[in-house]
């Protein structure tokens, strides 16, 4: 049984993520990887707690092996927005270096450190999907409207990050793909603060963001192992860098 580990796992679009593989994809063992505790799981579901410190990951990375996990695909849901004192910049004078190491710590480096952990089980044969959710915000290129400087530079960061190990697993797990996935404004506590701005039918439920991840990341013809991330937003399109 091929296994899908999701980091993240306590955000509402992976819940929705574990109950739509439940649903329509019971095939696959599910390793749940997360800092919150779980009181149940669906069948061939594993949750697996952890701190995302190096000596917890490492734990994780040693339970990968001694399975003999034989992975199909990894999703990092893991990032932030805001938190109680700050929210988005909207000016240089609301920069905070909290705020900053924090946005930078949630959506750059624990990715990276994921990504890291799982490299152990990563070969030439490993036919493997590994995507983080992105943003659209991210993009340098489609930067129009300034504002949201930490959010901003912690996604981009994020892409660069990505694009710079997928030349990388080129050369080392020739059949692993990198994905950067933009989920659009989704019903969840990430977005509460801005919902009253979306354009109406632009606001989706977990449940739908997950059903078109699913797709995306397991039956799109389009991905191409060229040695580059695919960066995509929810309906399949992709992002200018």
């Amino acid at each position: 049984m091929k296994t899908i580990v999701l980091f993240g796992a306590s955000s509402a679009i992976a819940k929705a993520y574990v109950e739509h593989l439940n649903n329509h994809a019971s095939q696959f063992k599910v390793l749940c990887v997360s800092s919150s505790e779980y009181s149940s799981a669906p069948t061939n579901t594993e949750y697996f707690s952890t701190d995302y410190s190096a000596q917890s990951l490492a734990i994780f990375t040693q339970h990968l092996k001694d399975t003999q996990a034989e992975l199909h695909q990894v999703i990092i849901f893991n990032g932030k927005l805001h938190n109680t004192q700050h929210m988005p910049e909207k000016k240089l004078e609301d920069l905070n270096a909290d705020y900053f190491n924090e946005l930078l710590n949630a959506n750059t480096l624990t990715p990276l450190l994921c990504l890291q952990s799982i490299l152990p089980l990563l070969t030439h044969k490993t036919q493997c999907t590994i995507t983080a959710l992105s943003a659209r915000v991210g993009s340098i290129n489609d930067n129009e409207l300034g504002g949201w400087y930490t959010y901003r530079a912690s996604k981009a960061a994020l892409n660069m990050l990505f694009k710079t190990a997928a030349i990388e697993l080129a050369r080392r797990a020739k059949n692993t793909k990198l994905i950067l996935f933009h989920p659009g404004t989704t019903d969840t506590e990430l977005s509460k603060p801005f919902q009253k701005n979306v354009p109406a039918g632009k606001l989706f439920t977990p449940e739908f963001v997950a059903g078109q991840l699913f797709e995306l990341t397991n039956n799109n013809p389009d991905l191409k192992l060229n040695g580059e991330p695919a960066y995509l937003d929810w309906q399949g399109s992709t992002i200018p860098w």
